[in-house]
């Protein structure tokens, strides 16, 4: 082999050894810019499925607080209407559910509500007359025919019924035996809550007296 051909040799080699760095290189490039592009989609997906966790959550919460909200204001609304006597003394509406249990007549146009001190006449027409032994309360309608309620308290619930006429009819002086039987046989009696709604009718119609 001439020198000449050896020269030849060797610059084609040199040039194949050229040419496969040159592939090696421009393969590990590609590699590389093909793995940049994988994790580029991938913190992508991840970024889009955070914002859609993130977006959810907040309607979940908001969903939740207007139903808290609704809640409160269901339940506000509901007290209001558990409590429509609130407004009212509890004396008032003692006397409402008085009549509303024991009332004769509840057609009535007025409920009059006297209060009769201790040592008052149970029958203020005659003279022998007993007297009452405590504080009593009489509720009588407008008209004779209303009737009337008269009781004592006993502060926990339950009321003493004593049966006197709101109008005393007969010849007087009476026995006092017969008074002593009324002082001696009231009726003991638990007083019911009533209907609110008609409560609230009944104590618009009160008057009171001394």
């Amino acid at each position: 082999m001439n020198k000449g051909t050896q020269i030849l040799y060797y610059g084609v080699a040199l040039l194949l050894v050229i040419l496969l760095l040159s592939g090696c290189n421009g393969g590990t490039d590609n590699t590389s810019n093909t793995d940049h592009s994988v994790v580029d989609i991938n913190e992508v997906e991840s970024k889009s499925t955070t914002e859609t966790e993130e977006s959810t959550t907040d309607n979940s919460n908001e969903a939740s607080l207007d139903v808290d909200k609704r809640k409160e204001e269901q339940n506000a609304i509901g007290s209001e209407e558990n409590i429509p006597l609130s407004k009212y003394s509890q004396e008032e509406i003692e006397y409402a559910r008085i009549w509303l249990q024991l009332g004769p007549n509840q057609e009535i146009d007025e409920l009059n509500v006297r209060h009769i001190l201790v040592g008052s006449p149970l029958n203020p027409d005659d003279d022998t007359s007993a007297k009452y032994l405590e504080d009593v309360i009489q509720l009588a309608g407008s008209r004779l025919v209303d009737g009337s309620v008269t009781y004592s308290r006993n502060w926990d619930g339950t009321i003493n019924v004593y049966n006197v006429p709101l109008r005393w009819d007969g010849i007087y002086p009476a026995s006092e035996k017969f008074y002593i039987d009324i002082i001696n046989n009231t009726k003991l009696v638990s007083v019911d809550t009533g209907n609110d709604e008609e409560i609230i009718n009944l104590v618009k119609k009160l008057i009171l007296s001394n």
